[in-house]
């Protein structure tokens, strides 16, 4: 019975964590999507006629993946160039979220 016990509790406590996991990363989906995709594309590419016209970062690149998770967070919350901020749009938490989900771009490219 308790090894039973013990397998339940740990496919119970994966689920969890998988679901929650799942659940942030759509999240992060959603916010990009909402705030980001029409300039830098849903791929990151910046392959947009918005994108194109104000030179949107291609965000799979060496040159943005280099910088750190701090340096991200600053330019999505104050803008860089012709990129808006959006410090009063996105939650503080979002923004790590995006950051992390920026991060998975570079792997598909």
């Amino acid at each position: 019975m308790s090894s039973f016990f013990r397998r339940f509790t740990v496919f119970g406590t994966f689920c969890l964590v998988f679901s929650y996991a799942a659940n942030a990363q759509s999240d992060a989906a959603k916010t990009f999507k909402a705030n980001c995709a029409m300039c830098h594309a849903a791929n990151g590419s910046g392959d947009t006629a918005p994108g194109k016209a104000l030179k949107a970062k291609d965000l799979r690149s060496a040159e943005v993946q280099k910088h750190t998770d701090a340096a991200l967070t600053e330019i999505i919350s104050k803008g860089k160039g012709k990129m808006p901020a959006f410090a009063e749009t996105i939650q503080p938490d979002d923004m790590k979220k995006i950051v992390a989900y920026v991060r998975g771009f570079a792997k598909q490219k």
